[in-house]
């Protein structure tokens, strides 16, 4: 199993600004959250994946990865895990060909179960806000009890802990924690150790 799933919280960061960068990585490894997913959203990703990665203490993925052209390019820039917004087959084979973790997001069961015959057993729950996640997720851990899932969009600190007490959850991302780097890398490192501290009391 991937280093990544060693994590129970996975920031989420979608870079606004290239100074962010280092106060992102910086406030996540002084917070004992060394772990970012950065999207590929925004114009600074790719070279978000590139500073993050060359730095050495930080495990650094791509997240709203769509194609096998996106995914070779994030690969190639250092990305160490991939997560994609839906469950797109080839781009699955692509990152598990080239022997890294990949996270599909999923919501329907008809999606779960074509994940799970791809060979998964770590998926996004996208998007979680959109729909009743909680019931979701109880009804999923009776029916695909080798699946666990990683809620994300609409994770907050407010919500993390009920998310990471349910049986079918390994992780939620979100983008709280890296949506602090305006106010530095202490504020970012703040919201990281407090996040690491809800995480181990679940």
């Amino acid at each position: 199993m991937s280093e990544v799933f060693d994590h129970r919280v996975i920031p989420l960061a979608t870079v606004q600004e290239p100074s962010h960068i280092d106060v992102i990585g910086d406030g996540l490894v002084d917070g004992g959250l060394p772990v970012v997913e950065v999207g590929m959203r925004g114009a600074h990703g790719l070279d978000a994946i590139r500073r993050l990665s060359a730095r050495g203490d930080l495990l650094v993925g791509a997240g709203t990865v769509r194609s096998v052209p996106q995914a070779r390019e994030v690969i190639d820039a250092g990305a160490q895990f991939v997560v994609s917004p839906g469950l797109d087959d080839d781009v699955v084979r692509f990152v598990t060909d080239a022997g890294l973790p990949v996270i599909p997001g999923v919501l329907s069961p008809t999606e779960v179960g074509a994940a799970a015959r791809l060979g998964l057993r770590r998926v996004k729950l996208f998007p979680a806000a959109a729909v009743d996640a909680s019931a979701l997720l109880t009804a999923y851990a009776a029916v695909f009890p080798d699946v666990r899932f990683m809620p994300s969009a609409g994770v907050t600190a407010a919500s993390m802990a009920g998310f990471l007490s349910q049986q079918a959850v390994f992780a939620v991302s979100g983008s709280w924690i890296t949506a602090r780097a305006a106010d530095g890398a202490a504020a970012v490192a703040d919201a990281a150790r407090d996040a690491v501290a809800v995480a181990a009391g679940v």
